[in-house]
């Protein structure tokens, strides 16, 4: 009886569809004729700049959307793409047309009630009273609506009954709140090394995405450098420890976003120097200062093809060298402790010995003779005598002496030396990677016989630096930061994710929050402490996740379809269940609790009764009428209603009860909604700025008094509006700290923070909501 009900249903579905292209296409032919009409526009104005005496110089910059534009079409790091969609008047979207592999997509597309054609016929006459018509972007006073382009693409957002349309005339302004940076969850210790250090205040010094990191262990309190605008790759502290050398890939800021080298002061945060910008290329692999004439030198190795190396007079902004290194990776590199004009840096399937001579670098690769060539040599450190010892992909340890090896520790780890170093007493100490022990040597490279091996939970050695009380800090593979003994074992002070990170929820009344990633971890955190409460391993990538109004339970949303209930006190697991085979990207618990609905990627939203001891689900139905897959879902504060937002731009509306698509968006134009995620809606068509393209915005998130809306861009860049902002190109507060697109946005429980997660930058960071 089942089956019959559904193939009725889907029987339905393919009439409407069909009933519907006549109403398609004369949106495709508005869509045709908007883009016709730019094209003449941009046609014009090139024939003016021809024209004009600017036209015989340097080329015209390109405008702040021409910009956008540009970026937006490679996006750094960008989850898969979302396919575009026409948009009739009723705020229901359409199949987009059709193109290479969207056969899946082109089945039950356009699956809208009979009633909203209607509406969209009626609609597409032209208004009787436009406030604005401007770049295809149309307010509607005698509906109040408002018509924006995505792609090209109409989309129609109604606002509610009565709304004095005569304020959306002007953009608005910003709010008063800003937003300050508060605390940065994590460390980059998956990609990168040489990366902690210890100051002499007893602080640790580190990065994660765009932002240099000091946190006081002993005060739980944080200060970060905030002056790059992508990721940070590689740190150097200058010898007389209050100096820090970092340097970033390129960016999306106009002045400042090529590859360069910042120089700053841990005590102040102030920026001494910047080098480099429009001499490097891609990113850096190694910084270093010289140590012996007070580091006064810098040098440099890019991410170039050639792996460009370079010294630098840093304090005078001067170039004193500059040569190709290497044509493979080169992993790091060091001044020799005893001669500034010695380095040496080291890689794939090399160890190069370098010497400046006035502004002429001169090189001497080390010779492996009869010894096993490594794959990669992978850290190096020098002894009282200044002989480099290396450690390898392989496991071993080399001593070289005259660019030779003098002596050899064969397997002394099982798998490659990430981290090799001396302590303060002389002692050489080695970490692995894939075998997670720290070992220590004795001068003739023998074991001294004091080891450890770290959990597995915490990954493998990256980096070990001496704390000022006599422990060790050893940064993971993992992005944590631990602290203790040979003796006693290490414990995490510092955590974070180490993969993509999607999944964000707060809890409804308490200080605390949940993320879910990509590294198959879920973890909740304490806002107030900025610690973890508990963590729980998943069987498989995350992609979303919600806690219950109560904070009983969290619910995960997985890449394979699979979602997962866990208790909200400990995390111990309670059940799963399969909706489809494709991720689940929201998930969300009604605001009385009794429902689940999980927007899936199929592009259905599953909805599921929830028992009233939160141990047991039973299906209720699936909403079906999305031709892309789901990306934000938000319940009504009776419960009684969803709406949602698709991967074609379409906002629909649905009746929980029935999970019907409602007839006419109009009919919940003045429904109150618990969450505002949905990246559209009447509330928030000013998010978007001028030459969007649907995808610039990966999420928004309303405060709880209603005030304040936040949204997370492909840019890395967190902004603050008023709420409601219906208002087209309104102003925000711009915060900046992640490297990555931010992919969630959620304020805490009080209003006080906001929270956003990065993707593959794995921060979590948290703001401060300043007045």
């Amino acid at each position: 009886m089942a089956d019959v009900e559904e193939l009725a249903q889907h029987v339905a579905e393919l009439t409407t569809r069909l009933e519907s292209k006549e109403a398609e296409a004369v949106v495709l032919q508005n869509a045709v004729a908007h883009l016709s009409s730019r094209l003449s526009t941009c046609e014009a104005e090139l024939k003016e700049l021809k024209a004009s005496p600017r036209s015989s110089g340097a080329a015209a910059p390109r405008s702040a959307s021409d910009r956008r534009s540009v970026a937006s079409s490679t996006p750094a790091s960008k989850p898969a793409s979302r396919p575009p969609s026409t948009t009739n008047n009723a705020g229901v979207a359409s199949k987009p047309p059709p193109g290479p592999g969207s056969s899946r997509m082109s089945i039950g597309t356009g699956r809208k009630p009979a009633a909203t054609r209607e509406d969209s016929a009626k609609s597409r006459a032209p208004s009787k009273d436009k406030l604005v018509k401007e770049r295809g972007v149309s307010v509607s006073k005698d509906d109040c609506s408002i018509r924006i382009f995505l792609r090209g693409r109409p989309v129609t957002l109604y606002g509610p009954s009565g709304f004095d349309t005569a304020s959306l005339e002007h953009a608005a302004k910003a709010p008063s709140e800003n937003l300050e940076l508060e605390w940065v969850y994590g460390y980059r210790g998956r990609d990168c090394r040489n990366n902690l250090f210890v100051l002499p205040s007893g602080e640790l010094l580190y990065f994660l995405a765009a932002v240099g990191i000091i946190y006081n262990p002993e005060t739980r309190a944080q200060r970060h450098y905030r002056g790059h605008n992508d990721d940070i790759k590689v740190m150097a502290l200058h010898p007389n420890n209050t100096i820090v050398a970092t340097g970033q890939v390129a960016g999306h800021d106009k002045q400042e976003g090529k590859p360069h080298v910042r120089i700053w002061n841990v005590e102040t945060l102030e920026t001494i120097a910047v080098l480099g910008i429009g001499s490097f290329d891609r990113g850096f692999s190694a910084v270093g200062f010289s140590p012996k004439n007070g580091g006064a030198y810098l040098f440099a190795v890019d991410d170039s093809n050639d792996h460009t190396l370079s010294v630098w007079e840093w304090q005078k902004n001067k170039k004193l060298a500059e040569t190709k290194s290497h044509g493979d990776a080169v992993l790091g590199g060091a001044f020799n402790p005893n001669d500034d004009n010695a380095l040496v840096t080291y890689g794939k399937q090399h160890l190069l010995f370098w010497t400046m001579d006035g502004n002429k670098l001169s090189k001497k690769a080390g010779l492996f003779e009869k010894h096993a060539k490594p794959k990669f040599i992978m850290g190096i450190a020098f002894n009282a005598d200044n002989e480099v010892i290396s450690g390898d992909s392989n496991g071993s340890i080399y001593l070289w002496s005259n660019h030779k090896i003098q002596r050899e520790v064969a397997v002394a780890h099982d798998g490659g030396i990430f981290s090799i170093d001396f302590l303060p007493d002389g002692t050489l100490m080695t970490g692995g990677g894939k075998d997670r022990r720290i070992v220590t040597w004795n001068d003739d490279l023998e074991p001294a016989g004091d080891e450890c091996t770290l959990p597995e939970s915490s990954g493998g050695v990256r980096t070990v630096v001496p704390a000022s009380d006599g422990q060790l800090y050893v940064g993971t593979t993992r992005n944590t930061i631990m602290k203790g003994s040979l003796a006693e074992g290490f414990t995490a002070v510092v955590n974070g994710h180490s993969d993509e990170l999607w999944g964000l929820a707060v809890h409804a009344s308490e200080s605390v929050f949940v993320t879910a990633g990509y590294d198959k971890t879920l973890t909740c955190w304490n806002s107030t402490t900025h610690e973890p409460i508990w963590t729980t391993v998943l069987a498989e990538e995350a992609q979303s996740a919600d806690i219950h109004p109560d904070g009983s339970i969290v619910v995960v949303g997985l890449k394979s379809g699979k979602w997962m209930v866990f208790d909200g006190t400990d995390g111990k697991f309670i059940l799963s269940n399969m909706d489809g085979n494709e991720q689940h990207d929201s998930v969300k618990f009604s605001p009385d609790g009794s429902k689940l609905a999980l927007g899936s990627h199929d592009n259905y939203i599953y909805v599921y009764n929830v028992s009233e001891d939160r141990r047991s689900f039973e299906k209720h139905g699936r909403c079906a009428g999305h031709s892309s897959f789901i990306t934000h879902v938000d319940w009504s504060a009776d419960s009684q209603n969803l709406k949602s937002c698709s991967g074609d731009y379409e906002l629909l509306f649905w009746d929980a009860s029935t999970c019907k698509q409602a007839t006419s968006a109009v009919a919940l134009r003045d429904a109150q909604w618990s969450t505002y995620t949905t990246i559209l809606g009447f509330e928030v068509a000013g998010i978007w700025p001028e030459g969007a393209d649907g995808t610039d915005i990966n999420t928004v998130g309303r405060n709880n008094g209603s005030k304040l809306v936040a949204t997370g861009d492909d840019f890395g860049k967190v902004n603050l509006f008023r709420y409601p902002v219906p208002q087209l190109k309104s102003d925000s507060h711009i915060a900046h700290g992640h490297s990555s697109h931010v992919t969630c946005v959620r304020f805490t429980q009080d209003d006080s923070a906001l929270l956003s997660t990065g993707g593959k930058d794995t921060s979590i960071m948290q703001w401060r909501i300043q007045s």
